[in-house]
């Protein structure tokens, strides 16, 4: 049996990251925001006005269809977090350590 490619007006492939088409929102923030910070669909329109429900919906099956792209996103971006955390740590941090 051969699987259906599913084709969506709504999610743009071309950039260096899925996006949902005519934004710069990228499906990885969408999926972010449902899995990790638990927003709900609507929730995630109000956060983003100019996406509607297809919009969010597009995304998330874009993220169920393509799970291990979005986590490999989503793990990248730790590393370069971590990594540019620790290259220049915190003002903030440090100025409470002379403080104390």
């Amino acid at each position: 049996m051969q699987a259906v490619q599913r084709v969506s007006t709504h999610i743009d492939e071309t950039a260096s990251r899925p996006v949902v088409a005519g934004t710069d929102i990228k499906v990885s923030q969408v999926a972010s925001e449902y899995e990790h910070l638990g927003m709900t669909p609507d929730q995630i329109v109000e956060a983003h006005p100019h996406l509607n429900l297809a919009d969010v919906h597009a995304a998330l099956v874009y993220y169920y269809d393509h799970r291990d792209v979005v986590s490999r996103e989503w793990h990248e971006a730790e590393t370069l977090m971590a990594t540019l955390q620790a290259r220049y740590p915190s003002r903030a941090t440090g100025l409470a350590r002379v403080r104390s």
